[in-house]
């Protein structure tokens, strides 16, 4: 990226152009290319990558330096276990028969919540060509989270139930330090809240234990340039409508 448009690019419109495979040259195109990625090749990540990835990650800051966060890797074999597992179990039950440990999203919606929520809905299925109401089609795309969208590697984040929630925004923040260094080397991610629906089928896959719950997952590889969903490009609100600045 030239630095005519890193100076003029604006954040709230969203994040900069896809180029699959391109390289995050310094922290601020990291932040603005930065996206969730549903389609990915299956070209393997080397496991040194991986290391320095988590490594970097783990810088982020913790209350007290708690580092609460646990990360199971997952690729190969292993893997594919795994997602053969989820994918059959939500074949099984759909959508509505598996539930998260934890609330993630609201019990009742409100604005502007829900319409930004719609929105997103709107623009990639209707990038994917799924009308409203086409259940089938929905659920199809639905039940992608579980294969990790072809990714070659999944990452299953976890942290021991009885911390407070201080705990879980450490691990959020630790969570975007890996997206941020995956794009540094190259790589696309997908974090997905999706995943922790199948908490029971990963506890029993990957031997985690009871004390740990499941936070979330996670997508990472090299992004098809050639997947229509990778096109979509979200927005940010402008800085004045979530942050009022006194004593300016």
């Amino acid at each position: 990226m030239n630095s005519s448009t890193h100076r003029h690019h604006d954040p709230a419109r969203g994040a900069l152009p896809f180029a699959a495979g391109s390289v995050a040259r310094s922290l601020e195109e990291a932040m603005l290319s930065r996206r969730s990625l549903r389609a990915f090749r299956a070209d393997p990540v080397p496991r040194e990558t991986l290391e320095r990835i988590l490594a970097l990650a783990s810088r982020a800051p913790s209350g007290t330096n708690i580092q609460p966060w646990h990360v199971t890797v997952v690729s190969g074999e292993v893997r594919e276990r795994l997602v053969k597992a989820m994918h059959a179990e939500f074949a099984r039950h759909g959508e509505e028969g598996w539930q998260r440990e934890y609330e993630y999203y609201p019990t009742k919606w409100r604005e502007p919540y829900l319409a930004r929520r719609r929105k997103l809905g709107w623009d990639l299925y209707g990038l994917l060509g799924i009308g409203k109401g086409e259940r089938e089609k929905t659920q199809r795309q639905h039940a992608r989270n579980y294969r990790f969208f072809d990714a070659p590697v999944g990452l299953v984040v976890t942290l021991e139930r009885d911390l407070p929630v201080g705990a879980w925004l450490d691990t959020g923040m630790f969570l975007q330090n890996v997206m941020l260094a995956a794009r540094a080397c190259g790589l696309d991610t997908c974090p997905q809240a999706a995943i922790a629906s199948a908490h029971t089928v990963l506890r029993r896959e990957l031997q985690i234990p009871d004390e740990e719950m499941v936070v979330c997952g996670m997508s990472l590889g090299h992004a098809r340039a050639d997947a229509i969903e990778n096109t979509l490009v979200t927005g940010s609100e402008p800085v004045a409508k979530f942050a009022r600045f006194l004593g300016f």
